[in-house]
């Protein structure tokens, strides 16, 4: 070889080969194995709250459980869509149940907490007296659930809920 290939050779660059679509292929391919992850993980439900399930038509919870002051939230599912409620022992001594949501507020999805004997909006912070859920409707009141004290069960109808779920489709 010459002195002058010899250099040339030297200072020549080999050509890369272009790499972006493997780098692209193999982003893509972790993205989609971490969702796959996180959905089996999260025993494939996108909710936060226990599910639920009915029988006979309706949803059976133990009175005793929801029966302590404190809200109880939980996630009915129909047809690919999460229904959540909530179940709330007021000061009167009723247990009251209503959707996780108001008609003012359910576009943004972000139901209620509870503040001592108040269920608060999350989206709009209005506070609402316990003694009041299934009493006041409308507004940014919690939508209404019906129940009844079946023996030692807290019973809401199936249909209450499925009807609930126009609330939590995700173009209602």
């Amino acid at each position: 070889m010459s002195e002058h290939k010899n250099k040339k050779a030297q200072f020549a660059q080999p050509h890369k080969k272009k790499r972006l679509p493997i780098i692209l292929g193999a982003a893509l391919g972790l993205i989609a194995l971490a969702l796959i992850g996180w959905n089996a993980l999260s025993g494939g439900s996108t909710g936060r709250y226990p599910v639920v399930k009915a029988s006979q038509g309706q949803i059976l919870l133990p009175a005793a459980e929801v029966s302590d002051g404190s809200a109880h939230f939980f996630t009915y599912q129909t047809a690919g869509t999460d229904v959540n409620f909530f179940v709330v022992k007021s000061t009167d001594g009723q247990v009251r149940a209503a959707i996780d949501t108001c008609v003012q507020c359910y576009r943004g999805r972000m139901g209620y907490r509870q503040l001592g004997e108040f269920m608060v909006c999350n989206k709009c912070n209005q506070k609402f007296h316990t003694s009041q859920i299934n009493e006041i409707k409308g507004g940014c009141n919690p939508v209404p659930l019906g129940r009844v004290l079946a023996g030692t069960n807290l019973a809401i109808s199936e249909a209450d809920l499925i009807q609930g779920a126009a609330y939590f489709r995700i173009n209602p």
